[in-house]
């Protein structure tokens, strides 16, 4: 009797503990993780939300980029973090196709994390230098095509958006091209505005300043529609060769951190997806809000696990693998 007594306390005073820390959460500054270099656009989407979110928590919201191995590296940090709420992560759709790129994924994207809210979902852009000879997205499938050994494509390292999305063009197009890979879309975008790589395909967060300002040359949007912040640029459905992907980003939190606290930083989530300033500045970079039927934890832990089982067989069928 003495036994199961003092086990009803233990466990009374582990749940107050654990209710007294969701309700004094956050006492600290919180970490974002973005698994991408500075100045890419996840980064982008990251530094945006974080401001806002500063202000619903009353803590400030600090991004850390650690990138590398296609965004795995920052992740695992996220995943080996003490399950506080105060070590984040903001990945893209990489969380669901890491699963089936990397062989030796040193945790599992659907098993290993608290899913918190999905952010956005951003078109990407084919984009090229700007003496490139192509001149729309017909000519430059069949350029490509022609100059299989001259042409090369720039991207952030594999598992990235910008190796995703050229995975797909040039399954679709049907002929290889030469890849540089990158630390990061960043560097990348430097080397395709200084000429020393012809193509790129990345995200409007990244692309559409650059886009505007005349320093690249823009082919295609891959979406259904045009985007309204870029519409002369047409679709790669209106070129005919349709390469359709969006580059979605969301919040996670490790494993076994309180429900509580998932709730209070999906709360400040939501928010910052409803502040007028950050609607305003995601319109500007050719994207927008995930409705609010989209932001809860439970919505964005089916998404996930519904992407991954998509990727699966794209990526299996193309051969592509990381060690």
């Amino acid at each position: 009797m003495r036994i199961f007594k003092a086990a009803l306390a233990l466990a009374a005073a582990v749940g107050l503990s654990s209710a007294a820390g969701a309700q004094t959460y956050p006492s600290r500054p919180i970490t974002m993780v973005v698994p991408f270099t500075a100045g890419g656009p996840t980064d982008t989407v990251a530094r945006l939300i974080a401001e806002s979110m500063s202000r619903t928590l009353g803590q400030q919201v600090l991004v850390e980029n650690v990138g590398g191995a296609g965004g795995t590296r920052g992740a695992g940090q996220v995943a080996k973090a003490a399950p506080d709420g105060y070590t984040l992560l903001l990945h893209h759709i990489g969380q669901a196709t890491s699963a089936t790129l990397y062989r030796k994924l040193p945790y599992k994207p659907g098993s290993d994390f608290e899913e918190v809210g999905l952010v956005t979902a951003v078109p990407m852009t084919i984009i090229g230098k700007t003496g490139f000879e192509p001149k729309t997205y017909k000519e430059l499938v069949d350029y490509v095509k022609a100059n299989k050994d001259k042409v090369t494509y720039g991207n952030a390292g594999v598992g990235s958006a910008s190796h995703l999305c050229g995975m797909l063009f040039m399954s679709k197009v049907g002929t290889p091209m030469t890849t540089v890979p990158y630390p990061g879309t960043g560097p990348a975008m430097n080397d395709l505005v200084g000429g020393q790589i012809d193509l790129l395909c990345d995200q409007t967060t990244n692309t559409t300043g650059q886009i505007k300002g005349g320093k690249v040359k823009p082919y295609a949007v891959t979406t259904k529609d045009r985007v309204k912040s870029l519409p002369d640029i047409p679709t790669t459905t209106e070129g005919g060769l349709p390469v359709e992907v969006a580059v979605w980003h969301g919040i996670y939190a490790p494993k076994g951190t309180p429900k509580d606290v998932v709730e209070k930083i999906n709360k400040a989530l939501d928010a910052a997806l409803d502040d007028p300033k950050v609607i305003a500045r995601m319109a500007d970079l050719g994207t927008e809000p995930e409705p609010k039927d989209r932001r809860s934890p439970a919505v964005h832990e089916k998404f996930l696990q519904d992407q991954i089982a998509q990727w699966k067989p794209i990526i299996e069928s193309a051969g592509v693998f990381a060690d």
